[in-house]
């Protein structure tokens, strides 16, 4: 196909994205590999579309939609560097799960710039005596042991920005460290002409809500507070109000229906005693049944009685 027709290909594929789709995530490109973004088109068929392309492009493009009300001049300045833009079709939070899953392990390239704190672990190393020369030029403490290099204690190696130097690369290479991945990385996401930060998704629809409630309860609490009634505070108005009847009808003659009941125990307390609860009973403690077994077991039995002798016939010596 021709550049041109390639070209207008492009621009309407783009313009057919941009009025099908309201969310737009603004990802970087940065040492990806074709292979890795073809997985990732894969990961996200049917759920969103990666559009790559050059920036110039891409503005001229999203310049023929501008209008006064999609927002689409934010977009624009948003396009700087190796970027792409992501069309969502379906939920965010699933895509950017599948952005985020398809990261592939790198070395440390001399002059590449660290994304993140590279930290090198203590303990043996595997390398031979010789090699200690990697490890003084860093100021990293090593020991040998059994013959190899040990590296004594945990040394961070690299902070987030910094620019790896010769040795770093060629340390982590010599002890097999892979310590960046590379992947699409969502930078902006840009929403009906809102742009924020692809940290906002991690809030939940819980966290929303325990927010206004808060909010909602410091309402009220001021309401309450300077007498000024609005629509969450009302229940605790009547509330007040209903307290504030009852307490006059009960040293006042005034009565009504609600306080009847009330009136009816304060003239007479002994109603109070005959609608409380029957204490129960004590229950038999085990002390006196254990006594009475202990009684028992103390009683003697009786000792029988002396039969009559053989010429005693129950006769009188004068009978």
């Amino acid at each position: 196909m021709p550049a041109d027709e390639r070209k207008i290909a492009y621009f309407e594929q783009l313009g057919q994205l941009l009025d099908a789709n309201s969310m737009i995530l603004i990802v970087n490109a940065d040492n990806v590999r074709s292979s890795q973004l073809q997985r990732i088109r894969v990961g996200l068929r049917g759920r969103a579309t990666i559009l790559m392309g050059k920036n110039t492009m891409m503005r001229k493009a999203i310049r023929a939609k501008v209008d006064s009300s999609n927002g689409y001049d934010s977009l624009m300045q948003l396009l700087i560097g190796n970027v792409g833009l992501v069309f969502v079709h379906k939920d965010v939070r699933e895509v950017r799960k599948i952005i985020a899953a398809n990261q592939v392990g790198a070395p440390a390239k001399a002059g590449a710039i660290s994304p993140i704190d590279v930290t090198v672990p203590a303990g043996n190393t595997g390398m031979d005596p010789n090699q200690t020369s990697f490890f003084q030029v860093l100021n990293i403490p090593t020991k040998i042991n059994k013959g190899t290099v040990e590296i004594v204690n945990d040394v961070a190696l690299l902070k987030k920005g910094d620019r790896v130097g010769s040795s770093e690369a060629a340390l982590l290479a010599k002890l097999n460290i892979r310590p960046f991945s590379y992947g699409l990385n969502i930078l902006q996401i840009f929403d009906e002409g809102s742009v924020y930060e692809d940290s906002v998704l991690d809030i939940s629809e819980e966290d929303l809500i325990s927010h206004f409630q808060a909010g909602v309860d410091r309402v009220t609490a001021v309401s309450l507070a300077v007498s000024y009634p609005c629509k969450t505070a009302v229940p605790q108005f009547v509330t007040r109000a209903f307290n504030n009847l009852v307490a006059i009808a009960a040293v006042t003659p005034i009565t009504f229906k609600q306080v009847k009941e009330i009136k009816e125990y304060l003239a007479d307390p002994s109603k109070f005693a005959a609608k409380a609860p029957a204490p129960a009973k004590e229950e038999k403690k085990p002390e006196k049944a254990e006594a009475k077994v202990e009684a028992k077991v103390e009683k003697k039995p009786k000792e029988p009685e002396p039969e009559p002798e053989d010429g005693d016939m129950g006769f009188g010596l004068f009978d």
